[in-house]
């Protein structure tokens, strides 16, 4: 198989399982919040499997087995995202951010709503990094490690200012956290982060053509793929792209409300 088809696999995957997460969070919504507890308890087996996933593939260094670890990073990590975006594990603050608070104040506000998810996130990458370390085939750690860092930036992002934030995909249980955000032209932390993501994607990019094996290979050019799409959702942030459009069309009608919803930007996910 070549890096090509793995890359464009990465991309299948990282669409298709966005698009699942966020129309399952919608239709949730739809009914309240016992039915986004009920969808989040009923997608434990999907957390289930990725678990074991992660531990069959540990030792595998085949194609077969650099699937299933980069398929079962994404298994824990949807799970988590899942249970994030129903509201089941966000963090204790719940409320709205108030007017002219001072930033020090701001930021502990802010992490206040994703204490819980965040803490939950770091654990599981920890718990990953000391189980696959030194395993011969480390890709669930590293997949969830560019997914964990890469979320760390865009939250910071959103948080410091960007010129396009909306907020059409985030569910009713998220309702508070857009007061969280700020909007800006630029903030310091973006050229920091698309260039280290970029770097990142550069040398997965390097290890790819430096691997002796068809398992190492799709690996590396799964993680490339996967980095290059943690930048480019960087770069949504500040260009006109309109990438809401790719799963709008999966969303089920929103309902109708009286204030309307802003548009462009980037999804916050």
């Amino acid at each position: 198989m070549t890096p090509w088809i793995a890359a464009l696999i990465a991309l299948f995957i990282w669409w298709f399982s966005t698009g699942t997460i966020l129309m399952a969070v919608k239709y949730a919504d739809r009914s309240g919040e016992k039915a986004r507890r009920a969808a989040t308890f009923a997608a434990l087996p999907l957390m289930i499997l990725g678990a074991y996933g992660t531990y069959w593939s540990m030792t595998q260094t085949d194609i077969l087995g650099t699937y299933v670890a980069f398929l079962s990073a994404l298994a824990l990590w949807g799970w988590i995202e899942l249970a994030f975006l129903t509201g089941v594990i966000t963090g204790p603050n719940r409320m709205p951010l108030p007017p002219h608070k001072a930033e020090w104040e701001r930021f502990i506000r802010a992490w206040g709503t994703i204490a819980y998810h965040e803490m939950l996130l770091t654990a599981a990458l920890i718990l990953l990094g000391l189980t696959l370390w030194h395993a011969p085939n480390p890709f669930a750690f590293y997949t969830f490690a560019v997914l964990f860092f890469a979320r760390v930036s865009a939250k910071l992002n959103l948080f410091l200012g960007v010129p396009r934030i909306h907020v059409d995909f985030l569910p009713e249980a998220l309702s508070h956290l857009p007061s969280h955000f700020r909007t800006a032209g630029m903030n310091w932390l973006f050229p920091i982060s698309v260039t280290a993501l970029t770097f990142a994607a550069a040398c997965w990019l390097e290890r790819l053509y430096a691997a002796d094996t068809t398992g190492a290979v799709t690996g590396f050019a799964l993680l490339t793929a996967l980095t290059a799409l943690a930048a480019l959702e960087h770069w949504v942030m500040v260009l006109p792209i309109p990438d809401e459009r790719l799963w709008r069309w999966m969303l089920p009608a929103p309902k109708p409300t009286k204030n309307s919803t802003p548009q462009g930007g980037h999804h916050g996910l």
